[in-house]
């Protein structure tokens, strides 16, 4: 996991900087920042994700070893602003992963070098597997970050096996069947993800647009999930991610860190037998819930090609562009997506 959240962090940081290689990991009660720079760098904190320098706390000023420790409970969100001393270049990284008790997968898609050299906003937009098992220590951390919506894009045999615990803000979803995904589901996931991920662009233009109504018209931040947060997630993730013009080796990178961050056991309640002998759905979860089924593996085909990279064949192939499928099947058209940059690039 460690190798992957340091690929990112390349990523993230624009080559018009000289500050670089920025990235936040957790360690224990303490985050470790990590950068590089020629020059000694200024270092804040904050618990707003768009804080300005002058409202930032300084915690280490002229720092030149490349890296700072900062107290930080498991629960307390903190946002790092970088700010190097004689070009006055900065950077803001923070925590990518939620350190929940009971929680897979949910974190935060800031950071991303964006269109026009900009990077995508912290503390808006977070991905998650299912929330069924939160503990009440989880429930507060949520309640912290301020968020007006949660997109739900499971089916909805899904979401009676296992609601959300996210509480008080307006909950979405588009109604289907896990019929829509059991063909490709119910057989091995390396033969069946071409296939499975092939579908996504119909199965979820509802959702899609759904997510960016929201984006665009409602204040505050927005989380959307499916069950392991990989699948559905990492496809509407990517189509996020490419209207705010992150480039797509990026998107790809963001995309195989479930493999690592996400935790099985807490994505779906234990299924009761009784139960699983008489409904297809709850069956089929049930199988994910040994030991060896439910460890996480890699989201690659056979030769290496990531199932995601399914999906955008599909759209290359029926609309050209990724621009031109959100425009026809999301809603998000060039005048949109140019209010969606506005308001989630830095």
């Amino acid at each position: 996991m460690r190798a992957a959240l340091a690929a990112l962090a390349l990523l993230a940081a624009s080559p018009a900087l000289a500050l670089a290689d920025a990235r936040v990991e957790r360690d224990g009660d303490s985050l470790i920042v990590r950068w590089t720079s020629a020059r000694p760098v200024d270092v804040r904190t904050s618990t707003a994700p768009d804080a300005p320098a002058r409202a930032a706390t300084l915690v280490s000023p002229a720092d030149g070893d490349g890296q700072h420790r900062i107290a930080a409970p498991a629960g307390q969100r903190l946002y790092v602003l970088l700010k190097e001393r004689g070009t006055g270049q900065w950077l803001r990284v923070a925590e990518r992963l939620l350190p929940l008790e009971a929680g897979s997968n949910f974190r935060d898609i800031g950071g991303y070098p964006a269109a026009g050299g900009r990077h995508v906003r912290w503390g808006l937009i977070y991905r998650s597997a299912g929330q069924p098992l939160l503990t009440a220590v989880d429930q507060a951390q949520i309640a912290r970050l301020g968020l007006a919506n949660l997109v739900d894009l499971r089916s909805a045999e899904e979401r009676r096996l296992a609601p959300t615990r996210i509480q008080n803000i307006r909950y979405n979803a588009v109604g289907y069947s896990m019929a829509a995904l059991m063909p490709a589901a119910s057989a091995t996931p390396i033969r069946n993800g071409a296939v499975l991920y092939r579908g996504f662009p119909t199965l979820l233009a509802p959702h899609l647009r759904l997510v960016f109504d929201r984006l665009l018209n409602d204040r505050g931040g927005l989380a959307y999930n499916c069950s392991a947060g990989q699948d559905r997630t990492g496809f509407v993730t990517a189509m996020i991610l490419s209207a705010l013009g992150v480039p797509r080796d990026a998107i790809m990178a963001d995309y195989a860190l479930s493999a690592d961050l996400r935790r099985p056991e807490f994505e779906m309640p234990r299924i009761d037998p009784a139960v699983a002998a008489s409904d297809p759905v709850a069956r089929m979860f049930a199988g994910y819930q040994s030991p060896q089924a439910a460890r996480p593996t890699p989201l690659v085909e056979a030769d290496g090609t990531p199932f995601l990279a399914g999906a955008f064949a599909e759209i290359m192939e029926k609309y050209g562009s990724v621009d031109a499928y959100l425009a026809r099947e999301a809603g998000l058209t060039p005048a949109r997506r140019k209010a969606l940059q506005a308001a989630y690039l830095e």
